[in-house]
């Protein structure tokens, strides 16, 4: 991927080809960058910046095609052609991802799911669990190129350093646990992995803050109001 293009404006891309999809489900054939700029909450000179660092044409006037977009953008997501992964870990968040809609829409199949316990192991699913002993084997043969760890805290850190040896350089990790390939401190590392950590406590955590922070911040302003309020009728 062109090193000018940075997670940011992925992101951005994923959420455009979202709303283009349905605006073309819905019979439309352009779209201006206002209408996506609303959509996905940016402004519509962010939505030309972005389409302009993927060499994608438009004006002001006529908008863009969105069947022109939509190819752009897939080449740059890789979406060309469908995107196989596997779930490590087929517990109840691990299952839920499996049977996961969203994921037939955005061109995401699920191949298979893992695990330890016998008594999850189920390869005569839709989706398979099989086990961990097959897992080397599987992704090597369907080269598999991104993992989800939905695998106990405690087994986070051996699962993971087991992902990075067959080979798997994309890894969506649901534990608590912050992973980091030990191996990327070095310059010839094999794997060249890349890691999203997924900490729901935190973001919500997180999401409590900002809430607190803004109506702090909207009850200061009410307060600094009122007292404006005042001194002019005092006066």
């Amino acid at each position: 991927m062109d090193a000018k293009i940075n997670r940011g404006i992925v992101l951005r891309l994923a959420k455009y080809l979202r709303v283009l999809h349905k605006l073309k489900g819905l019979g439309f054939v352009k779209v201006f960058s206002n209408n996506l700029g609303d959509a996905i909450g940016v402004t519509p000179a962010v939505v030309r910046k972005d389409f302009s660092t993927i060499n994608i044409p438009g004006n002001k006037r006529g908008g863009y095609n969105i069947d022109v977009i939509v190819e752009e953008i897939e080449k740059v997501l890789g979406k060309e052609e469908r995107q196989q992964i596997v779930v490590i870990g087929c517990g109840k968040i691990g299952q839920a991802l499996m049977t996961y809609q969203e994921f037939e829409r955005e061109g995401i199949e699920v191949v298979a799911g893992f695990d330890v316990d016998p008594q999850v192991v189920n390869p005569s699913r839709d989706v398979p669990i099989l086990a961990m002993e097959e897992f080397n084997e599987f992704v090597s043969r369907r080269d598999i190129k991104v993992a989800v760890l939905a695998v106990p805290d405690s087994a986070a850190t051996e699962v993971f350093e087991r992902v990075t040896e067959a080979g798997i350089p994309g890894v969506l990790n649901f534990t608590s646990v912050e992973l980091k390939c030990s191996k990327c401190d070095y310059e010839n590392c094999p794997v060249r992995c890349v890691v999203q950590n997924v900490n729901i406590g935190l973001e919500i955590e997180n999401l409590f803050y900002l809430v607190r922070m803004k109506n702090t911040g909207m009850l200061e302003e009410n307060r600094a109001r009122e007292s404006g309020s005042v001194s002019t009728q005092a006066g």
